[in-house]
């Protein structure tokens, strides 16, 4: 299945966007939400409208044993909707998350939808892990807010980042980005934290494609 082909198969939700203006690359500096503004100077564009597909591992606390889970995802966003997949190794959904201005919910089969205020709280909660969505949005493309409220843009020479909510990043392998002259995109990027829920939780996504629009 396409990017294309699963995005117009899924309820696409909105989230209010933390970058102004159109698609391409942003000017500018941290809002004052705090939000990541991409500087004119970077060679590294951020995307409002962008397709993923990849693959991801998660390791975490479970109830009684460390758990592991290894699956693959797609994820669409636009400049106010946000929707992300999870499939088993064989295809199967695991989850849809979509996440509007009202909230989010996440779907699972056989069971009713659950709704939250927070899409961070709502996937730790359903799932017994967090993923960071809200974050993600930024974080697939290398922008982040560190924990000092400073804007980090990762690079292959910069790419370790501990955020504001705790989450340390680690940029571990890139791709080129022919696109739109812009040097290098995350290719393998590690997310590691302590949760109350879930322990040590650790995330490795690997991005196999992408398609802005």
């Amino acid at each position: 299945m396409n990017v294309r082909a699963a995005r117009s198969a899924l309820v696409i939700a909105a989230l209010p966007l933390l970058f102004a203006g159109c698609a391409s690359v942003q000017p500018a500096t941290v809002s004052r939400e705090g939000a990541v503004v991409v500087p004119a100077d970077v060679k590294h564009a951020y995307y409002a409208a962008i397709d993923f597909t990849g693959r991801l591992s998660v390791h975490y606390q479970g109830p009684r044993n460390e758990e592991a889970l290894h699956g693959s995802f797609l994820w669409a966003q636009t400049l106010t909707q946000t929707s992300v997949t999870l499939l088993s190794p064989l295809g199967q959904t695991i989850a849809i998350i979509d996440v509007t201005p009202d909230g989010a919910s996440l779907r699972q089969g056989g069971q009713a939808t659950r709704q939250a205020s927070d899409v961070d709280a709502l996937t730790v909660q359903t799932l017994g892990w967090p993923l960071p969505v809200a974050g993600l949005r930024d974080w697939l493309q290398g922008f982040a807010v560190n924990a000092q409220g400073q804007r980090f843009v990762a690079t292959p020479q910069t790419s370790e980042v501990t955020t504001r909510d705790g989450w340390h990043i680690r940029y571990d392998n890139w791709q080129e980005d022919n696109t739109s002259g812009s040097q290098n995109r995350p290719k393998r990027i590690d997310l590691s934290r302590y949760t109350e829920q879930a322990g040590d939780v650790s995330i490795r996504i690997v991005i196999d494609s992408w398609q802005a629009h």
